[in-house]
């Protein structure tokens, strides 16, 4: 029987992860990328083109290289743990020729339509068109996956700021900043506290006459370089440290982060007190924030009241002069090339765990990277891509339509509970939770009671150390045997390319053997208190 055909739609990572998994399950995959390279989001281009992503030219990721990799290919080890875009984009050239995924990909190729088949009920079958060199070319595909991002289409919410079409000066979307020459002694303000408008205002800072970041909520802000030095997301995102948080209250969670952030700088004096727990919403990272507010060249405002011709007017009622407005708003996220109908995807594009919607007669539509994970983006596209694929080829199945509706009404509600109600917290995921519940749908959720019976030292650094990517290629689909060795070298690709000044003498330090088992001994410490202290009912 012939394979069957697949049609990726962009070429990010989540695009090359999904023709590679494609590929590793015997299916025929042909991706179509409206520009002329790989790489999406990554790749810098100093034009922004409508429909497609845009980074500023100094971008770097938030998400460390060992969590970021791909599963089974590590990060060049020379590599530094936190990567500029055209650093990226490299090890995703290197990662397609390894994996010879180019020859599947056709540039220069916009998808102007997907639509079922009129058969689509018995074949799951899809008509496919497609516009190359102005010419439109139509395609039947046994499967879809959707991998063009959330980042496609700014918001630019110029009616809820009074006064902005009278304003004299300039206003745009965080999406068409490149660099910051242009903007030399301008007095600018920056709509948004995310993570975009956060780097946007420390780097124009550097240059401009004056920065006022303004912000309707506050954020708690992270950092990059965490305890030691380590990259954070290294130390944090755990085995141990999910299951921590499983049985921990929310309250002390919060109680225990936020004095942690506040102990680097108090973000009351620094204008930054959020109204909400640090669970209740994103965080916004960034190292450098807090430097350029001690400094003075960024200044922090409350919510713009309104505009002018020259000036912003604050919620407090001041008022300071402007000539840029920069709006960090965000993105929401569309598929103009889908029909809308609700037998695809409803009012709230409801899918199940983020990929299938749960409405269609055969499951052959899949939504790759479109999702808000506290972690890296590549590792949970690569597991998607995996299960989907799988789910194409019928080796696995999804529930019922009707559990598949129950388990996207619990998650929303969850969701609506704990975060505050914004677009993009409600596609937002925990990492470890998130991959192992998709890894479990797969079949490659590491085992850790066989680890520790039959590799004892592996599976210390699968509990204790960073839950990285190489993690789900130790067993089942798709294992690699270079896993077990990815693992056990994470930590030394961590502090490789810190050591170019070598010493003689390394610091003193505890066996990493005696801090795993002093910590095994607090967390058997802890369980018997949770035990202990159960209630007794008394007759």
């Amino acid at each position: 029987m012939a394979a069957k055909r697949v049609v990726v739609i962009g070429a990010g990572v989540s695009g090359l992860s999904a023709i590679k998994s494609c590929l590793e399950e015997g299916l025929q995959p042909t991706c179509f990328e409206g520009s002329d390279d790989i790489g999406g989001l990554w790749r810098y281009e100093e034009k922004t083109e409508d429909g497609r992503p845009s980074i500023y030219k100094s971008a770097t990721s938030n998400t460390s290289k060992e969590m970021t990799a791909y599963s089974d290919y590590p990060f060049p080890d020379h590599q530094p743990n936190y990567l500029h875009n055209s650093k990226i984009v490299e090890y995703l050239q290197m990662f397609a020729k390894h994996f010879h995924l180019r020859k599947h990909i056709r540039f220069l190729s916009k998808v102007c339509s997907v639509r079922k088949r009129s058969d689509f009920s018995s074949t799951g079958q899809w008509d496919v068109v497609v516009e190359t060199e102005g010419r439109q070319e139509s395609y039947v595909f046994d499967g879809v996956m959707v991998c063009t991002g959330l980042y496609t289409n700014p918001v630019l919410p110029l009616q809820t700021f009074p006064g902005i079409k009278k304003f004299k000066g300039q206003y745009m979307h965080s999406w068409e900043y490149k660099s910051p020459e242009k903007f030399q002694g301008k007095r600018i303000v920056v709509v948004g506290i995310g993570n975009s408008g956060a780097d946007l205002a420390v780097e124009l800072s550097h240059v401009a006459a004056q920065v006022f970041l303004s912000t309707r909520r506050g954020a708690w802000i992270w950092n990059r370089v965490w305890d030691y030095g380590m990259p954070m997301d290294t130390s944090l995102f755990t085995r141990f440290n999910s299951l921590f948080n499983k049985f921990c209250p929310a309250f002390l969670i919060n109680r225990w982060t936020e004095n942690k952030l506040n102990a680097r700088f108090n973000h009351h004096i620094y204008g930054l007190q959020p109204q909400h727990r640090f669970l209740s919403h994103q965080a916004t990272i960034s190292d450098d924030l807090p430097n350029r507010i001690i400094s003075g060249r960024v200044l922090m405002k409350p919510n713009v009241k309104e505009f002018t011709e020259t000036s912003a007017i604050f919620e407090d009622d001041t008022e300071e002069d402007i000539d840029v407005i920069i709006f960090a708003t965000g993105y929401t996220f569309s598929f103009p090339f889908l029909e809308r109908n609700s037998t695809i995807l409803d009012s709230h594009s409801s899918m199940f765990k983020y990929v299938f919607p749960p409405h269609l007669e055969k499951p052959t539509l899949a939504f790759i990277g479109i999702l808000q994970p506290v972690g890296a983006t590549i590792p949970t596209s690569e597991l998607q891509s995996r299960w989907a694929a799988r789910v194409f080829k019928g080796l696995n199945k999804l529930p019922s339509v009707s559990d598949m509706v129950a388990d996207i009404t619990k998650k929303r509600k969850k969701n609506e509970k704990q975060f505050l109600t914004n677009p993009r917290d409600t596609r937002r995921v925990q990492y470890v939770d998130y991959m192992d519940e998709i890894a479990s749908e797969i079949g490659v959720k590491p085992n850790l009671l066989s680890l520790f019976l039959s590799d004892p030292k592996l599976a210390m650094e699968v509990f204790f150390g960073p839950c990285t990517p190489y993690q789900y290629r130790l067993r089942g689909p798709g294992k690699w045997a270079g896993a077990r060795g990815a693992i056990l070298t994470q930590r030394e690709r961590i502090i490789k390319p810190m050591r170019t000044r070598v010493l003689s003498q390394p610091p003193s330090s505890v066996p990493r053997w005696l801090k795993a088992l002093c910590v095994g001994l607090l967390f058997i410490l802890f369980l018997a208190v949770m035990k202990g202290s159960s209630p007794v009912v008394t007759k």
